[in-house]
């Protein structure tokens, strides 16, 4: 590990992505921008109603309209077909039942999208309704129906507990929670709920298959994971691996939203059949109310506490609603059971996390999956024990809070903790202690927060003119992990400039294996297996030099595109003298490099149903806010807000600031305004207008502060970056507003009317008392 001392000539540096120049000249292509000869447009015909059984579908009318090529139902696929990543409960197409307004229950390909849509109107179907499940509450109760009946016949990780209408159960116990509570001073109990999401990326799902003529079936689209998408399809196309090929497109934006599938089974299933290359590009409306969105959650919190504010004990139960399918909710759910317990050092902690089916879209991963809902609730349950016993909140917060060596909730040892650091920077850089006007109010909060694991893959090349080609399955979805951190790593390693480097990326047929863009991965994995694979590739070039300069390898050094002899300087030879020579000497200079997070040692006794059992050399982070509130309207405005973030090691400044600031403005929108708002099952806003993310004028400027406690494992001492950022800002302001108005709002997102509604009813109360 290097860590910040170390001379680096380009990790550490603030230099542009390489993917700049395409984009800002428009020559970027995104899943968008596909085309080819003879191409069909793709339309899925979805359902109008969140549950009920189908009695009638009639497509004949839609198929002879002019134009209409084909159109698939449940028909045309084997009825034991299912997929999902953790649990196989997931249908291509309804056949008997839909569970969620937007199910798909056909598919059109047509010449144009606009006949597709036109044919749509002309499919003919008929439901019996059922009663429909709303919320994770409902779906426990006694007497709710099973949205699955034949749950138990569906394959699944055997790790995830399964039952009833839950799709996954972790639990987590540590210490004795109840004696802990009966010792306490104090015991503090909250509920708290938070809504429905959309990941808010600009580009639309898009992607085109056609198939080749040896069968195999190719598939393009803007997709975070294709290796994922690549199993999945195996499984709905009943093809091996190697009969299927998944590439990335430039990626508008994902968030974790396009990990999953959306549009990738239906072209390919339609190319298939009609042997021509299908395209599908989802509308605004699909995105909204049938993608891959965040988990609303149902979250009860109870906490023991000393006099002194020490915290002794904490039981807590989530419950996340899944929507219709398990998607990735029982690997969210595992997450949330860890997080719930906090950054702080709790010794009695219990905790039930669901995951459970309701009659909504299918959930899926969105940045910081599952913390932003429980760092809210716990966040500002906090906030709330802290005045209670009129204890300043920034004391309560350091008193509490993780240190080296600390254990963590499934009892592994917490390392190179930076969680003080960023408490202090951030309330002295705001002002927490500070007097400030009326209806103005400063919230803080505090994470620690993971990694996602998995493996990643490289090889590097070097060209005969001395650049190199960086080859992995690692995907660039716009965070500028691959297009500034990994290549960076792999100028350095190689003694080149970035733009040296060229990437080819994403692609299940040439590029070797990656876990996917996702977790906040991609530097910290993708980064090792590059760093490897250069350094493998640095070992060939030494040997070649050694040879050619007569000189011992181990008296080599690299730097500015030269290997020369540390004891000779002036006997030195350019790499891309090297590269042409081995191109007719030995073969190539390719270099390979494989990485994947070693296992973290925990108590197996106390965790029972995780697919997420620790914190990946975890990082910590503190932000702030600063309110002000219109206590005419209600209206909440943010006029200030600080984040600090451990880290590790900054690859690029500019690229780890901006993924703070860009967390951070999200997160906002996801506190205060954003909502997928449903009606008995149905989505009452499928645009994004009524969605309402907020805009640049809606936020402030966000003062980052860089925190770097170097990671044992990460390259040069990195830690994830991306994620991180958005988990913190519902707490942050949800502590803000109650120090404005002295009242805690429990459920998000904290809009204007919540807020006058709060106020109101504090002044009537006061009233009240004093009459």
């Amino acid at each position: 590990m290097i860590t910040k001392e170390k001379e680096t000539t380009v990790v550490g540096k603030r230099l542009n992505r390489l993917d700049g120049p395409e984009k800002v000249t428009g020559k970027f292509i995104y899943g968008a921008d596909l085309d080819a000869p003879g191409l069909l447009h793709c339309k899925v015909f979805r359902s109008s109603i969140p549950h009920g059984r189908i009695k009638r579908l009639d497509i004949s009318k839609a198929l002879a309209y002019p134009g209409v090529r084909t159109i698939m139902t449940a028909d045309d696929i084997p009825s034991n077909i299912r997929h999902g990543h953790t649990v196989k409960d997931e249908v291509v197409f309804a056949r008997d039942y839909v569970r969620y307004y937007g199910e798909p229950i056909a598919a059109i390909a047509a010449d144009t999208r606009e006949i597709g849509e036109e044919a749509l109107k002309l499919i003919e179907i008929e439901f019996e309704e059922l009663p429909v499940i709303n919320g994770p509450e409902e779906a426990l109760k006694p007497d709710a129906p099973l949205l699955h009946p034949d749950w138990e016949s569906y394959n699944g990780n055997p790790d995830v507990v399964r039952y009833d209408n839950v799709c996954g159960h972790t639990t987590i116990n540590t210490g004795d929670v109840e004696k802990a509570f009966a010792e306490a001073d104090y015991v503090f109990e909250d509920r708290f709920t938070t809504h429905m999401v959309h990941q808010g990326y600009l580009e639309a799902r898009a992607g085109m298959a056609h198939v080749e003529a040896d069968g195999t079936v190719v598939i393009a689209s803007s997709t975070q994971f294709p290796f994922g998408i690549l199993g999945n399809l195996s499984d709905i196309l009943q093809l091996p691996t190697s009969k299927i090929r998944v590439s990335s497109t430039g990626v508008g934006g994902g968030f974790g939203g396009k990990l999953d599938l959306g549009v990738e089974h239906f072209v390919a299933l339609l190319a298939r059949k009609t042997g021509r290359p299908v395209k599908y590009l989802w509308d605004r409306e699909e995105e909204m109310k049938a993608a891959a969105p965040r988990q609303e959650a149902v979250l009860y919190v109870k906490t023991g506490v000393m006099k002194d504010g020490t915290i002794t004990a904490r039981q807590a139960k989530i419950l996340f609603g899944a929507g219709a399918y398990t998607g990735d909710s029982s690997v969210i759910c595992s997450v949330g059971a860890m997080l719930a317990r906090g950054a702080y050092n709790i010794p009695n902690y219990k905790v039930d996390s669901l995951a459970v089916y309701t009659n909504k879209a299918n959930c899926g991963a969105y940045r910081g999956p599952s913390a932003p809902q429980t760092y809210y609730a716990i966040e500002t349950h906090l906030d709330k024990i802290a005045n209670e016993l009129n204890i300043d909140k920034v004391e309560i917060r350091q008193k509490n809070g993780l240190k080296d060596g600390d254990l963590g909730p499934t009892g592994q040892v917490i390392e190179t903790v930076s969680l003080q650091e960023t408490i202090t920077k951030v309330s002295e850089q705001i002002g927490m202690d500070q007097p400030r006007p009326k209806y103005t109010g400063r919230g803080i909060a505090t994470a620690i927060w993971t990694s996602a694991g998995g493996s990643s893959c490289a090889y590097v090349q070097l060209n005969d003119d001395g650049t190199v080609v960086l080859i992995t399955g690692g995907k660039e979805i716009g965070t500028g992990a691959i297009t500034m951190g990994v290549a960076q790593i792999v100028a350095e390693e190689l003694g080149i400039d970035i733009t040296d480097v060229r990437l080819i990326t994403g692609d299940t047929h040439s590029t070797p294996y990656d876990f996917g863009a996702q977790g906040g991965r991609t530097t910290f994995n993708v980064g090792n297996a590059s760093r490897i694979a250069a350094q493998d590739a640095k070992r060939q070039l030494f040997v070649t030099a050694s040879e050619k300069l007569n000189v011992p390898v181990e008296r080599l050094e690299l730097k500015d595109k030269q290997v020369y002899d540390s004891q000779n300087p002036t006997n030195s030879i350019n790499l891309a003298e090297i590269a042409a020579d081995r191109m007719w000497n030995g073969g190539p200079i390719i270099g390979r490099g494989s990485y994947i997070i070693e296992p973290t040692e925990y108590d197996v006794n106390t965790v029972k149903g995780s697919l997420y059992p620790v914190y990946n050399f975890p990082s910590f982070h503190t932000q702030a806010a600063e309110v002000e509130i219109d206590p005419d309207t209600g209206e909440v405005t943010v006029k200030r807000y600080v984040v600090a973030q451990d880290v590790g090691y900054a690859i690029n400044p500019d690229g780890a600031e901006g993924q703070m600031t860009g967390g951070v403005v999200q997160g906002i929108g996801y506190a205060l305004s954003e909502e997928i708002v449903y009606k008995d099952g149905v989505v009452l806003n499928p645009n994004m207008t009524d969605f309402k993310m907020p805009t640049i004028m809606d936020v402030p400027r966000i003062e980052t502060i860089l925190v770097e406690s170097p990671s044992t494992a990460g390259p040069y001492g990195a830690k994830g970056v991306g994620e991180a950022p958005i988990i913190l800002p519902a707490a942050a302001i949800s502590n803000a507003v109650a120090d404005a108005i002295g009242v805690h709002i429990h459920d998000l997102p904290i809009t204007a009317e919540k807020v006058l509604r709060a106020i109101k009813e504090k002044e009537s109360k006061v009233s009240t008392n004093l009459g």
